[in-house]
């Protein structure tokens, strides 16, 4: 048989056209990394925005680090999310400082039932002050708020603290969904407006975003 290999000929003895190359079904890609202690539910909280489900059964720590893809449109734009879950057992603490240069946006978690996790949260924007980029989306949340009875950090303090740091802040739940597609949407907003905003542009306000989706009723608490 004679012809180019692979190639099928049609009835009248011409080669097919070939198909165009297929066009990326996004117009813009983010990396995003998920940080805070290890137990907040960083794993849970990105299955939550993947998958539209909530990882229950024994706790497993993530090793390392682990990435998840996932497609959002925002304003007409569709945003591709990289979105990293890193360990946050302080052994792995020197892989994960290798990936924050590259990252866009840092979601910074803490447990409202864990003491700790909130107290660590200083030493994390330490962290990140030291080894990511200086214009790096920063959100601070606090997850767990569906188990409001064991509660031992108040919504005014995680309030309080983000203030301090100038960055936005929202309780959110990787068992029900509350607020965790909110958090990607705006951080996914703000990465859409960094990368086409004009010069003479004003930016993009992502603390006041959020704070207007919070007051909607009923806004963003389920996928």
């Amino acid at each position: 048989m004679t012809g180019t290999p692979g190639a099928a000929a049609t009835r009248d003895g011409k080669a097919p056209e070939r198909s165009p190359p297929c066009s990326p079904s996004y117009d813009l890609t983010g990396k995003v990394m998920l940080l805070g202690d290890s137990g907040v539910g960083k794993t849970c909280f990105l299955i939550q925005f993947k998958d539209g489900a909530f990882l229950s059964g024994t706790f497993i720590a993530t090793v390392g680090i682990d990435f998840r893809n996932k497609v959002v449109t925002v304003d007409g734009v569709r945003v591709k999310l990289q979105i990293w879950d890193t360990a946050g057992q302080e052994r792995f603490r020197s892989v994960t400082h290798a990936y924050y240069r590259d990252a866009q946006a840092l979601l910074l978690l803490y447990d409202i039932t864990n003491k700790s996790s909130f107290d660590n949260i200083r030493a994390w924007l330490t962290e990140i002050h030291e080894y990511a980029q200086r214009d790096v989306v920063i959100m601070l949340l606090g997850n767990k708020a569906d188990v409001s009875s064991e509660r031992v950090i108040r919504s005014e303090d995680g309030e309080m603290l983000a203030r301090e740091y100038g960055v936005p802040f929202m309780e959110t739940s990787a068992k029900t969904g509350m607020n965790v597609e909110l958090a990607f949407l705006a951080i996914a907003k703000e990465l859409k407006y960094r990368a086409g905003r004009q010069a003479n542009e004003p930016s993009f306000q992502i603390r006041d975003y959020v704070e207007s989706q919070k007051k909607r009723p009923g806004c963003c608490s389920f996928l």
